[in-house]
């Protein structure tokens, strides 16, 4: 394999990780925006925006889209039932968005496998704290990008035999 070739599937399998991300960004942002609008929070698109923008940065992304609506809520309302609320929406939003969304827009844009998806992150977190996590995504895409190119081959000389 040259390395045209590589270049062109890394930046192949980058470009499937990074429609993945947006999908899910979009996605996540118009979650938030619903909830916001029912709990009745200022500003609800643009949280929901900030939120969509923030999602693009694993792990403290999303609590950094929390953020904001949170303190609108409790600025608006003074109770603590309000921003409890926006909490709550975040840890639904959170674990939808873990467990389900980016592991399904992974496995049909990517094609990386959910459990690869669910674990990798998990697994590069503890050996690589803040970088792994960061990494474990796009990288999950280039190496299964590599992967199915492999078995292409394999299948490719297997019928010429």
């Amino acid at each position: 394999m040259r390395f045209g070739e590589h270049v062109r599937l890394t930046g192949s399998a980058l470009r499937n990780w990074f429609i993945a991300q947006s999908q899910d960004s979009l996605a996540v942002g118009v979650v938030w925006l619903i909830g916001l609008y029912i709990i009745g929070v200022p500003w609800a698109a643009f949280w929901a925006l900030l939120a969509a923008v923030l999602q693009f940065v694993p792990q403290i992304g999303a609590v950094l889209g929390v953020i904001g609506p949170a303190i609108a809520a409790a600025i608006r309302w003074t109770d603590f039932w309000h921003p409890f609320y926006v909490l709550i929406l975040y840890a639904v939003i959170v674990m939808i968005d873990g467990f389900v969304l980016q592991p399904y827009l992974m496995k049909r844009t990517a094609k990386v496998p959910m459990w690869a998806s669910i674990f990798a992150p998990l697994v590069l977190g503890i050996v690589l704290p803040f970088w792994g996590v960061l990494l474990a995504p796009p990288l999950l895409a280039v190496v299964y990008a590599y992967k199915r190119r492999q078995e292409a081959v394999k299948e490719m000389e297997g019928s010429r035999s």
